[in-house]
């Protein structure tokens, strides 16, 4: 019931992130509680004063009542001032204080400045008497006494080296005085200070960075724990230490070793596991190569995102994805300033962070798919990221110092370079990822996707069999994609069948008896001699056991999948004139494409249906008016027998799949033979697909994706290609036995396709010579 009378000069705080203040006092005098009057609202006592600042005055019998013990006090106090540096003021001045302030108040004044906690505090105030006082805090002066003179042993001598008032820790075991939960925390908040500081000396940041950092932790110690900018720098700081500044993995450069790693993984994708070889022979003789930025580009469900995997895999490296898909602010890509309410780094420094090393794989997964709002463009962000002459001083905004990238192997992944920026675009080194063929997804099914279908559905090979013919049949007539996505899905389909039945037939064998089971199994010897199960529909006992395989044939297939969703329809359109196959390029891969045209009586208009774009309605002009004019030469006339194709003639021409937007230059010579065909009557060969640009001399032009297009050719079923004669070279990209199953046919003009796409040509009228006579 000891209190300490006070005025109050300053108060000091805030209500965010919660209500908190310091309340800084000016001491009296010492007060005992004689009657509490009243609690509410605020407590009123009724106290005696125990201590008066008059006494002070009366120095000389103080002195005579203490004696030695006031003397004792003193030369401790003098011997702590005498070991730390009097050129700090603050030393100096207390050292004045000794010399001029009475004894009497000399326990209070040092108690306040050196190390105690809250608890011992409280005893000295709690202490009325002099003597007492003097008692209990004399054990506290020796306790740090023996602190400083411990650490300058412990502390490594250094020319000129500051000296400072360092607070030790109390040592309890001097006067067995409990510490409150409170000084612990305090104590420990002070000790991982001082660890970070420790952390941020022996780290191997840059010049730099440490002087940044040795910068802030001075700001970090006379920051009070309430501001809310003490724990942002602290959030700073860790990061800072958690970098790997030139912390990295050593790269695995067995070249022999790396290529059975990638073909095991991936099927097929000869280019882009050659680029990956060549940075490996390029690292074993250059330590210091700066790391490749590369592009993938194709269809989805191709591999690119999972090769990128593996290629960190190869190299033994860390591997990190971040997915760019819809970003559209700039600060994901390079961070928040700190001045920011709930800054942080961005999303390249972050994955940096979470891999601990600074030569990681990053994969930019979907970079074509970046946004651009009023936060900035990502894009032009992730300029100074991809490139090598930048990225060996990245900026973050968070951190606000340089960080190294050079080292950082960056794969980003596109399913068209069309809509990235022309300026992100020339920083990436372009390689094209393009879609599999049919025998290139039977091989990828049966060595990866097959068995990864079993193993997430607890199947084994002895409860089920997919031959190649199935498999086949599910490319052909259940999906029609680039990549290998829903073939994938339709496999899980036919793993989840089967798991039913094997589940039934489990269940089943769980209610015979033992000697039931063993005459069962006799005659399921028979039956494997026998007969061998077709279906799953046609055989009797559904539930089979588990050791009897299921084969997957066709008409599993039909009662698994349901019928066919596509089919081999190229014959059957082709029955009639006016229709022609045309090839075109997609995001998604290459795609046949029907041209239909019609003619009736009007009044001379061309009508063009099939969300088309300007080009290709561009292209449909080009030919008709190329028809108009040769029209003579080919013998190609309309309904009533004239040459003028549009007279009193409309032209109806429509490009199917009609909620799908098409554009490009590439139909013109399939625009050409599908006209030439309605108005000669003749029928197009059904094996023939064809591509190329028309111009009004009727030259042919070379077209991109042809890859892509003749791929798509060679999985509807078409046997003969029409492509431009200056697009030959790209044909050294198309597997060989893709190109030894098709015929192609290099055109450079109209002539040569028209007699191309035509049984037994389509030959050129001859026209007779009129002499005029002059007579």
């Amino acid at each position: 019931r000891i209190g300490t009378a006070a005025l109050a000069v300053q108060v000091v705080g805030s209500n965010w992130p919660k209500p908190h203040y310091t309340l800084l006092v000016t001491g009296l005098c010492r007060f005992q509680i004689l009657q509490l009057l009243k609690e509410k609202p605020y407590p009123v006592a009724e106290v005696e004063q125990l201590d008066r600042l008059e006494q002070f005055t009366n120095q000389h019998k103080s002195e005579e009542e203490l004696g030695e013990l006031s003397e004792q006090f003193y030369k401790y106090a003098v011997q702590l001032v005498e070991m730390l540096d009097m050129s700090v003021p603050a030393v100096a001045k207390l050292r004045r204080l000794l010399d001029n302030l009475p004894r009497e108040a000399l326990p209070d004044i040092l108690t306040s400045i050196i190390r105690t906690s809250n608890q011992e505090k409280l005893q000295i105030l709690d202490a009325v008497s002099l003597e007492e006082r003097f008692k209990m805090t004399i054990p506290l002066l020796v306790r740090q006494i023996e602190g400083l003179k411990l650490l300058q042993k412990t502390r490594k001598p250094k020319q000129d080296d500051d000296k400072r008032v360092v607070a030790i820790r109390p040592n309890r075991r001097i006067n067995h005085i409990p510490s409150t939960t409170e000084d612990e925390e305090e104590e420990d908040d002070h000790d991982d200070v001082v660890m970070l500081e420790k952390k941020i000396r022996t780290s191997s940041m840059s010049e730099q960075a440490l002087k940044v950092c040795l910068k802030e932790i001075k700001r970090l110690k006379k920051m009070p724990q309430s501001m809310p900018e003490y724990a942002l720098t602290r959030n700073y700081l860790e990061l800072m230490v958690e970098l790997p500044w030139n912390k990295s993995t050593k790269d695995r450069l067995e070249i022999r070793a790396a290529r059975i790693l990638l073909d095991n993984d991936h099927y097929a994708m000869e280019k882009l596991k050659k680029r990956v070889l060549e940075y490996l022979a390029v690292r074993q003789l250059k330590n210091n190569l700066k790391g490749p930025i590369l592009c993938f580009v194709g269809p989805p469900g191709v591999g690119k995102t999972s090769v990128g995997r593996s290629i960190a895999k190869t190299l033994g490296r860390e591997f990190h994805r971040i997915a760019l898909g819809g970003v559209c602010d700039q600060s994901d890509i390079r961070g928040h300033r700190r001045t920011y309410v709930g800054s942080m780094p961005g999303r390249i420094i972050n994955g940096l962070k979470t891999v601990g090393v600074n030569n990681p794989v990053f994969l930019l997964d979907e970079v074509d798919k970046l946004g651009k709002s009023l936060q900035g463009d990502p894009a032009a962000a992730l300029l100074e990221v991809l490139d090598p002459e930048q990225n060996h001083s990245f900026t973050d905004h968070y951190l606000n110092v340089a960080f190294d990238l050079s080292q950082v192997l960056f794969i980003a992944t596109a399913n068209t370079t069309a809509t990235i920026p022309p300026a992100l675009l020339d920083r990436m080194e372009i390689i094209q990822v393009p879609g599999y063929t049919q025998e290139e997804k039977i091989e990828i099914a049966h060595r990866h996707l097959i068995p990864k279908q079993l193993e997430q559905h607890g199947l084994t090979p002895q409860q089920i069999q997919i031959p190649q013919v199935t498999t086949l049949d599910i490319i052909t007539r259940y999906t029609r994609e680039a990549g290998v996505r829903s073939l994938d899905r339709k496999l899980g389909a036919i793993c989840r069948a089967v798991a039913v039945k094997v589940a039934e037939g489990q269940h089943k064998e769980t209610k015979t008896d033992r000697a039931e089971v063993s005459e069962g199994e006799d005659c399921k010897e028979h039956v494997t001699e026998d007969a061998k199960p077709e279906s799953i529909s046609d055989t009797a006992d559904l539930a089979l056991p588990p050791e009897m395989p299921i084969l997957i044939d066709f008409h599993a297939l039909k009662d698994i999948l349901g019928p066919p969703m596509y089919e081999m329809e190229v014959s059957e359109r082709l029955s009639q004139p006016g229709v022609a196959i045309g090839l075109a390029w997609t995001p998604l891969g290459g795609e046949i494409m029907f041209v239909e045209a019609s003619r009736m009586d009007g009044e001379g208009q061309l009508t063009l249906t099939g969300q088309l774009g300007d080009v290709m309605k561009e292209s449909a002009h080009l030919a008709i008016s190329w028809l108009r004019s040769n029209a003579k030469r080919y013998q190609l006339t309309n309904a009533s027998g004239s040459f003028d194709l549009l007279d009193n003639t409309d032209i109806h021409l429509h490009f199917p799949a009609g909620a799908v937007t098409k554009d490009g230059p590439s139909a013109g010579v399939t625009i050409v033979t599908c006209l030439a065909s309605l108005f000669s009557g003749r029928l197009v060969c059904s094996d023939v697909a064809m591509t190329g640009e028309i111009t009004l001399r009727g030259l042919v032009l070379p077209v991109g994706g042809i890859k892509d297009k003749v791929l798509a050719a060679h999985r509807a079923g078409l046997k003969r290609i029409i492509i431009p004669r200056r697009n030959e070279k790209d044909l050294e990209e198309i597997a060989v036995n893709v190109r030894q199953d098709l015929t192609f046919v290099m055109a450079s003009c109209l002539d040569e396709v028209l007699n191309a796409a035509f049984d037994g040509g389509f030959a050129v009228k001859p026209r007779l010579e009129r002499l005029n006579s002059k007579l």
